[in-house]
């Protein structure tokens, strides 16, 4: 017996379309023809049709069910449990995805209202990337520090707004005078503002010992979206980057830490953590994340 093409894709649940590409990528190519010359589907072929559905419903691609296909004798097993566990981790991922909506949907809900004028008149040119909150959440979401971000922001005011972005601006202002100017990295005046920017950081988010201000610091040179949140891409400098992580780096070795890459047992985060806090109450993703960037920024 045999089954044309338009009643094959009413009961296997696929469009015509999709069989007749199976057709002509040989992944599925109906043994029969009529005398009309129309496609007829034999039970094989449906056979093969509902591994093929079975294994696209795992999210298999189609150039790997064919080769899983063509070896009658081929174990199926280590394909399977591979995919197994990529389903594993993302079903972990979206879960956690889900907690940064809801943690979102909440600070809006109990956040300050701004309206679009001054969104723009708070935070101005910085910008924030979403993605760059579902990937700090993702890595930083269980830390202490990370949560009290969250808590601390969902706190703040227009004001308070209004006050940490002016001194976000003034602060940047300086750090570019200096590198502009030419002074070192070390130099002690640019070492302040290392250090102002992570005692801003404690302020108003969460503590920011030494170690962890490193690890904020390594993420501005090596994210762009995390530095964009300090220094608005119009403002920025080649070198920049790297130029605020020496700093910070070095201001933590004056003020009796370890450098970058210790401290990673701290109970805080990197950038990536406080700047979730970016979709803060009831403010453009830009607002609390810029502030992650120095005095007037935090993450």
């Amino acid at each position: 017996m045999s089954w044309p093409v338009g009643q094959v894709s009413g009961f296997a649940g696929v469009t015509i379309k999709t069989l007749h590409h199976y057709d002509r990528s040989g992944l599925l190519s109906p043994s029969e023809r009529s005398p009309a010359g129309y496609r007829l589907y034999s039970s094989a072929d449906l056979a093969r049709l509902q591994q093929i559905l079975f294994y696209r419903e795992l999210g298999f691609p189609l150039e790997q069910i064919a080769d899983i296909l063509a070896d009658p004798q081929a174990n199926a097993l280590g394909h399977l449990l591979a995919r197994r566990q990529a389903l594993t981790d993302q079903i972990e991922r979206l879960h956690k995805l889900v907690d940064v909506a809801e943690r979102a949907i909440e600070v809006q809900r109990t956040g300050v209202e701004l309206s679009p004028e001054e969104r723009f008149e708070i935070f101005g040119d910085v910008v924030f990337d979403l993605s760059y909150a579902a990937d700090a959440h993702l890595k930083w979401g269980e830390r202490d520090g990370h949560r009290e971000a969250l808590a601390r922001a969902a706190t703040h005011s227009k004001e308070d707004w209004r006050l940490l972005m002016a001194e976000a601006a003034e602060w940047r202002g300086r750090l570019l005078a200096a590198f502009d100017g030419g002074l070192p990295a070390d130099d002690e005046a640019v070492l302040d503002l290392a250090e102002q920017h992570r005692q801003h950081i404690a302020r108003w988010f969460t503590p920011c010992p030494p170690e962890m201000h490193c690890r904020i610091a390594d993420d501005y040179e090596a994210d762009a979206r995390a530095f964009s949140l300090v220094v608005p891409a119009a403002e920025q400098r080649p070198g920049l980057a790297g130029y605020l992580r020496t700093a910070i780096s070095r201001n933590a070795e004056r003020q009796g830490a370890d450098g970058p890459g210790k401290g990673a047992d701290d109970p805080g985060e990197s950038a990536n953590g406080l700047a979730e806090t970016a979709d803060g109450p009831g403010k453009s993703t830009n607002g609390l994340a810029a502030t992650a960037g120095g005095p007037g920024e935090t993450r």
